[in-house]
């Protein structure tokens, strides 16, 4: 069985969140490390105040960071009225992505979801808790399965010509839905999209897949969620956490029922912990470090809670890895291809497609 391989890209890890990369296809110069504010606001339980909100951004600004990530959902609003009060001094000179697509109203059906309708009542509160007249980056939030594609991105494009959005991107959608979104914008001449957020770490690499190499080939700049597997890469979770099935609200809940505590990921998650002990490095820096090395990865987004958990996590930029332990990495993360792509690499497959002609990849 075919697996996924290990890369042999010169990609290496940037050294400061001020050495900016392009995001897709467009240019736009972001941070190596996005800060990621679904914590701002303790409205869920176990987020951060204001005031420790507050530290956490100014500490990833302070040191160069212009990219931060927020949606209309996160913490009921208070994410991005937080945004709002922060951003004041420095707006024009970050890079400020939102999202819709999940309801804001309980028991109205068109406050959620893909639809035209929503997406622009959407914008405008955003605009409205944010204190600003634009938003750098849009992100519809996840794929509903029921809006015309054609609908979402005339939609998206009337609101970058209208000025109230400058670039857009897609989060959490099926990688043949992005391309036939991305084929119609480039056949109707409508704002393309630049950015893909998924979930993609060490133990989810799923995306290897499909939505990896379509993001590379449309020019997609990838935005990673939860690097650091909800927790687990970190060496938070124990195996005897899997048993304890109490709904307490907590993030180790939230962790559980999105079936992260498996063996598998534990079994990763030492092998991250033995090279964090090999490095003299965190287990948080180490899984962090091996997302930037992805050649399609962009910036993996930073989940942080309290202004420590930053500083640590902005150690990942130090990192440097010898080629084994890149390896050990790899290897214990891979996922399998499967169908088509395992066929497709199949010798007699290869052989009959080729020849036996030496052919270059581009």
């Amino acid at each position: 069985m075919t697996t996924a391989s290990p890369t042999t890209s010169p990609t290496t890890i940037p050294t400061a969140l001020d050495h900016y990369r392009l995001l897709g296809r467009s240019g736009l110069r972001v941070s190596p490390l996005a800060l990621g504010t679904m914590t701002f606001g303790a409205d869920w339980g176990w987020g951060a105040d204001s005031a420790e909100s507050r530290r956490v951004f100014d500490a990833y600004v302070d040191r160069g960071g212009n990219f931060i990530d927020t949606a209309n959902f996160y913490t009921g609003g208070t994410s991005e009225r937080l945004l709002g009060d922060f951003l004041q001094a420095k707006r024009e000179s970050l890079v400020l992505a939102t999202k819709y697509s999940l309801f804001m109203r309980a028991g109205d059906p068109n406050s959620g979801g893909n639809a035209r309708k929503n997406m622009v009542r959407s914008v405008e509160a955003s605009l409205e808790r944010l204190r600003t007249d634009h938003i750098d980056l849009f992100y519809l939030h996840v794929w509903d399965d029921t809006t015309p594609v054609d609908e979402v991105m005339r939609a998206m494009d009337d609101l970058v010509s209208a000025g109230k959005i400058i670039y857009v991107g897609i989060s959490d959608t099926p990688a043949w839905q992005v391309a036939r979104m991305q084929t119609l914008a480039d056949l109707r001449g409508w704002a393309p999209l630049i950015a893909l957020q998924i979930e993609y770490s060490l133990i989810e690499r799923s995306a290897d897949r499909d939505l990896l190499p379509m993001a590379k080939a449309l020019g997609l700049g990838v935005t990673p969620w939860s690097p650091l597997g909800g927790g687990v890469l970190t060496g938070k979770y124990r195996k005897d956490d899997s048993a304890a099935a109490a709904a307490d609200g907590t993030r180790r809940q939230l962790v559980q029922q999105n079936g992260a505590l498996t063996d598998r990921n534990f079994a990763i998650a030492d092998v991250v912990g033995t090279i964090a002990r090999e490095l003299d490095r965190t287990p948080a820096q180490v899984a962090l470090a091996w997302t930037l090395l992805e050649p399609g990865v962009t910036a993996p987004i930073l989940g942080v809670r309290t202004l420590a958990q930053l500083e640590d996590n902005l150690g990942a930029l130090e990192v440097v890895f010898s080629d084994d332990q890149r390896r050990r990495l790899d290897e214990v993360s891979a996922v399998s291809l499967g169908f088509p792509h395992d066929f497709m690499q199949w010798g007699p497959i290869r052989h009959n497609l080729t020849g036996g002609a030496k052919i270059r990849p581009r």
